[in-house]
């Protein structure tokens, strides 16, 4: 592992501790799997709109490579592939791969899962992505401002990073900390510090210390009538940002 690395140990293990309910959508998981039609839904229409694609196609975003940054069980990573991206997942945890790629083989799914971390990819010279997702990911790295740098140098000209991440307010700490951890134990305890939470300035303000151009925030909200997820004006607990990178004209 490089000297300067982004993984917080402590999170990377209590993740791999439960690797295997990943796919059971009544386990310790069960909150992504209730969050991942709305997650999707934001990032299929930023990507249409960005990339200028027909909504109709069966795969229409064929011949665009995205990174999946802290891809767990592939929950998110597996309906982004059938929607023809190239799809390259990393994480830090082999366990959660081993899940994420026997699930893939099941699916009939190609999706290259690695053990690794962006500054990694990185140092490896890995470049050019046209999407790269950082998905309740920057409220577990060990240095935010770098971890963002690093992706901006993943991405390709033109192309856009996607992140959902946990706000840091009252209102937070109240149901997203304390509520999903002790009273409705729907994360493993200790999942999450919200002092290490972002608010959308915050997480603004280190994309363009990165050299991206931020957009947002998208809240997500829960009905409790229906316990379904939904894009919403609310940011105040969960929310999601897409950031560009500038396509620089030649000297």
């Amino acid at each position: 592992m490089n000297e300067r690395s982004s993984v917080a140990a402590a999170d990377v293990a209590r993740f791999a501790a439960v690797a295997e309910q990943w796919w059971d959508p009544t386990g310790k998981f069960a909150p992504l799997h209730q969050l991942n039609p709305a997650r999707l839904a934001i990032i299929r229409e930023t990507c249409l709109g960005h990339f200028v694609r027909d909504e109709r196609a069966r795969a229409p975003f064929s011949g665009l490579r995205l990174l999946d940054i802290g891809c767990g069980g592939g929950l998110a990573a597996e309906p982004i592939s059938r929607l023809g991206f190239e799809v390259t997942a990393i994480d830090a945890a082999a366990e959660n791969l081993d899940i994420a790629r026997a699930h893939a083989e099941g699916a009939g799914l190609t999706i290259d899962y690695r053990e690794a971390t962006a500054e990694a990819l990185v140092a490896g010279g890995e470049r050019l992505f046209d999407v790269v997702l950082a998905l309740e990911v920057i409220e577990h790295v060990a240095d935010p401002g770098a971890f963002l740098a690093d992706g901006a140098r993943l991405m390709a000209p033109g192309g856009v990073m996607i992140l959902a991440t946990l706000n840091r307010t009252l209102r937070s700490l109240a149901l997203a900390k304390i509520a999903a951890e002790y009273v409705l134990r729907w994360v493993p305890a200790g999942a999450h510090d919200w002092r290490k939470f972002l608010t959308p300035d915050e997480l603004r303000g280190l994309l363009d210390r990165a050299g991206l151009n931020a957009a947002g925030p998208y809240g997500l909200s829960l009905d409790p009538l229906s316990g379904r997820w939904r894009a919403s004006a609310d940011a105040a607990v969960n929310y999601m940002m897409t950031a560009t990178l500038p396509v620089r004209s030649p000297l």
